[in-house]
């Protein structure tokens, strides 16, 4: 199939748009991929819908490859099932919600687990019938409150989303490792770096959890590797290893000192060195216990507080604590929630005044490194004073752990003994994980066993971005010229460019686009004529981005065509007789 430049319906543009944050977004608008409609929401032009198409098809052969059977569920989908699973609520403003004329409540889907789950509830109720993995590709909509990177953050995008249906753990154990092995054949054909880490569920439920995270560094995520094992993980995923209990009989009795003007760790720090000095070594702030207040909003509006307390020399990590609390919202406390608690003295509070025993009755959560035995500087709820060799266990007894605290560079690896974490930046395009029962058991899925006896149907849930894609491999193979795609994804396997006026120029360029598509490629043919110079097409060529170029120009003359590799740049001079067979052996090769 040939496209020719002078019908395509694309305006490439010099200048960026003014709304583009990251190389991804302005490169597809200017190239003229996709045009915004509204904040984060947009228009798919004829280059980007072939890319998005293509991202598809290799989503849906490998799908299909594993036994996956695709099916559409509408976007406009009724309350009622939402509601019987507690995701009405759990969305609280993150989903977009409307009346019909009979003041019935529908929501824009955002994702599809109910609607799986009745599916095969209304058709399937034997054993015999499963395992079951059913598919679709399908528009989503989220009322996100801050879109942003163009593709990678909106409020309408496109999705594949599978499920599994399986009778026992056994079986879902297989359908995941079946998806699993398709989502990595999958992203090895997408043509961009990747990695595999593991991850939370979040507000989805379940357990065994990973995400595919294209490496890119405007990626809103952040991973962690090992320096030395195969570990990795998102952040929001990584468990401390917590130290081993410590013996406290030898421990002296927990003091209060007075500590004045000492509100902030490193105060207190300088304080504890001049006035309280240690004989083996200075105090240091993984010594001090810091206890941080945050409030939790829940879907329907209401908050409750919440302390953490962890090592003084590490910070709480909000989107890693917002992690493990999903479907709730966690945001710092201020002055004015503080208030609301006057028995706590802001910059001196200790956990002897927190905890759901206390007088405060505020759930104090700690890090997994405050194990029984250890030994804290903390704040004694006084106003100028901390207290010194508060022991874990013996004179404060948190309501739990929390995985809360900043992951850094240098961190210890929690799988292997010699190495150390190091971080990177990704974009999630893909996340598996094992729902388990929680929502057939919401919507009441069982079926019989081979024994007669109905059994709750356990779920998994397998996901992909294939909007998201779009600029995830933008992101990860762009240059500084232009878009740089490939070859799998890319919309068309050739760019024909006729460079000159010379009649002659156009004919062979037309010949050599019409022998590339009897050899069945698809070729883009830049046939402008006019005020378009040739400097023109070229830029245009390269910022689009076909990993193949082909020039009619100058060489004409001598015989030859001149082949560009978008990818490396390379220049190879090709007889024009050669020219269609050697442009589909590179293609094809």
């Amino acid at each position: 199939m040939i496209s020719r430049m002078s019908t395509l319906f694309v305006r490439t543009l010099r200048e960026d748009p003014a709304d583009a944050e990251v190389p991804s977004h302005r490169l597809l608008v200017r190239a003229g991929y996709i045009r915004r409609a509204a904040p984060g929401i947009y228009t798919w032009l004829p280059l980007g819908l072939r890319v998005l198409r293509r991202i598809e098809a290799i989503i849906r052969e490998e799908m299909d490859a594993i036994g996956a059977q695709e099916v559409s569920f509408p976007a406009l989908l009724p309350r009622e099932p939402y509601e019987a699973t507690g995701r009405w609520t759990e969305y609280g403003p993150n989903i977009f919600r409307l009346k019909d004329r009979k003041d019935a409540d529908y929501l824009l889907g955002p994702t599809h687990e109910e609607m799986f789950t009745l599916l095969v509830k209304d058709l399937y109720g034997s054993y015999k019938d499963l395992p079951l993995s059913i598919y679709q590709i399908q528009t989503k909509y989220r009322d996100e409150a801050r879109p942003r990177a163009g593709l990678l953050r909106g409020r309408e995008f496109t999705m594949k989303d599978s499920y599994s249906f399986d009778v026992d753990d056994a079986g879902l154990d297989a359908s995941y490792q079946a998806h699993r092995d398709a989502y990595i054949r999958i992203f090895d054909r997408l043509g961009f770096d990747y990695v595999i880490v593991k991850a939370t569920s979040g507000a989805m439920g379940g357990s065994k959890s990973e995400e595919f995270l294209a490496t890119a560094e405007v990626g809103e995520d952040t991973y962690v590797r090992c320096t030395h094992c195969d570990y990795a993980a998102n952040v929001e995923a990584v468990e401390v290893r917590a130290p081993a209990p410590q013996p406290f009989d030898d421990a002296p009795a927990a003091h209060a000192e007075a500590t004045p003007d000492t509100p902030t760790i490193a105060t207190l720090v300088d304080h504890l060195n001049e006035k309280f000095s240690r004989d083996d070594r200075p105090w240091t702030a993984g010594d001090t216990l810091k206890n941080v207040l945050v409030k939790l909003v829940h879907p329907d509006g209401t908050t409750e507080p919440l302390a953490i307390g962890l090592p003084g020399d590490r910070e709480v990590d909000l989107k890693r604590l917002g992690g493990q609390l999903e479907p709730l919202e966690v945001q710092p406390m201020d002055d004015e929630d503080l208030k609301k608690h006057p028995d706590l003295v802001k910059g001196y509070i200790g956990p002897e005044a927190l905890g759901t025993e206390s007088e405060s009755g505020i759930r104090f959560l700690v890090d997994p490194r405050v194990v029984t035995g250890t030994r804290w500087v903390t704040g004694a709820n006084v106003d100028g004073s901390h207290v010194i060799d508060l022991v874990a266990g013996r004179d404060f007894t948190p309501d739990g752990t929390i995985e809360a605290a900043d992951v850094r560079d240098g961190d210890a690896c929690p799988r292997c003994d010699d190495g150390t974490l190091e971080s990177a930046r990704g974009i999630e395009m893909g996340h598996i994980f094992q729902l388990g029962r929680k929502y057939a058991d919401a919507l009441d899925l069982k079926v019989l066993d081979e024994n007669g006896k109905l059994v709750t149907v356990t779920m998994g849930s397998y996901g992909i971005g294939p909007s998201r894609g779009v600029a995830a491999i933008a992101e990860n193979t762009l240059d500084d010229i232009g878009l740089c795609w490939p070859r799998n994804v890319a919309p068309y396997d050739v760019h024909v460019v006729a460079a000159g006026k010379d009649e002659a120029v156009f004919a062979a360029a037309e010949q050599l686009a019409q022998d590339l598509t009897a050899q069945g490629l698809d070729v883009l043919y830049d046939d402008r004529v006019g005020k378009i110079s040739p400097g023109v097409k070229f830029k245009d060529a390269e910022m689009i981005g076909v990993p193949t170029i082909v020039t009619v120009g100058r060489g004409l003359a001598d015989g030859v065509v001149e082949v560009k590799d978008r990818r490396t740049g390379e220049r190879t001079d090709v007889p024009v007789a050669e020219a269609a067979h050697h442009l589909a052996g590179v293609v094809r090769a």
